[in-house]
């Protein structure tokens, strides 16, 4: 059996005396996409920086490929494994393609600087994520759109086989929503990276994704194929009732 590049053994997590998950057991292998999903405040995020180490769990441990993460340093962390966060980090006063040189730091010996591979990697993701022009602007002159999808094109440049993704979607019309997620796919499907996202939107789960997490509270979860989503599962996840729709492109899940 291969090693999977994360790895979560009986893993509880809890925050300010709320059971995030008890005793999850979860192998993201590469080529695998997995959807985080859950109602508001339920702790995706909290579960997110657990399983990218920084914070310690309530019980069981967190392995980066094959080794209890505890026991990696932080700079080899962020060569393994890129997290994606929900709220952007404060403006910096750099230039947007500076930004995304960022995500090659952990991969720059500390006397280096950037060579002509590290600022074509971050122009290509730059151009990935509809940037290709602003490389010279200043970061705080972006939309909340932009600079989402500056953090996205930072993530890219730093090119971790295992990604954690906090609400890509965040702040995206709809046509990067769907670029971008299908870049992420792509990733994982094609070059064999390992992606957990947490989302909103039950359909760009179901279409992007092949597995779902769900977080229902009180440490309830339920790790299953994204096929085995229907209206009653999602109806008890979410509160509130949910319509199973047939489209042409498969089933659409609507509120009501």
């Amino acid at each position: 059996m291969n090693t999977p590049l994360l790895e979560a053994r009986a893993l509880t997590v809890t925050i300010a005396g709320k059971t995030v998950c008890r005793n999850l057991d979860l192998r993201l292998e590469t080529g695998a996409c997995l959807a985080l999903l859950g109602p508001n405040g339920v702790g995706k995020t909290t579960l997110l920086h657990t399983l990218a180490g920084l914070r310690a769990p309530a019980h069981g441990e967190i392995l980066l490929d094959g080794r209890p993460i505890k026991s990696v340093s932080r700079r080899r962390i962020a060569q393994r494994l890129g997290l994606l966060m929900q709220q952007p980090e404060d403006s910096l006063p750099a230039s947007v393609l500076e930004i995304a040189l960022i995500g090659r730091h952990p991969h720059i010996d500390f006397w280096r600087w950037e060579s002509h591979a590290d600022v074509n990697l971050a122009r290509r993701a730059l151009r990935l994520a509809g940037l290709e022009g602003l490389e010279q602007r200043v970061q705080s002159q972006l939309s909340g759109g932009e600079r989402r999808r500056l953090d996205i094109a930072t993530i890219l440049t730093q090119d971790s086989p295992t990604l954690l993704l906090d609400e890509p979607t965040h702040q995206l019309d709809l046509h990067y929503q769907l670029a971008l997620l299908a870049h992420f796919r792509r990733l994982a499907r094609d070059q064999g990276h390992g992606v957990i996202m947490s989302l909103h939107d039950v359909n760009l789960a179901v279409r992007f994704c092949a597995q779902v997490l769900l977080l229902y509270g009180q440490g309830e979860t339920m790790l299953a194929p994204v096929t085995s989503l229907n209206a009653e599962i999602l109806s008890r996840l979410f509160h509130t009732p949910v319509t199973a729709v047939r489209a042409p492109g498969g089933t659409v899940f609507l509120p009501g």
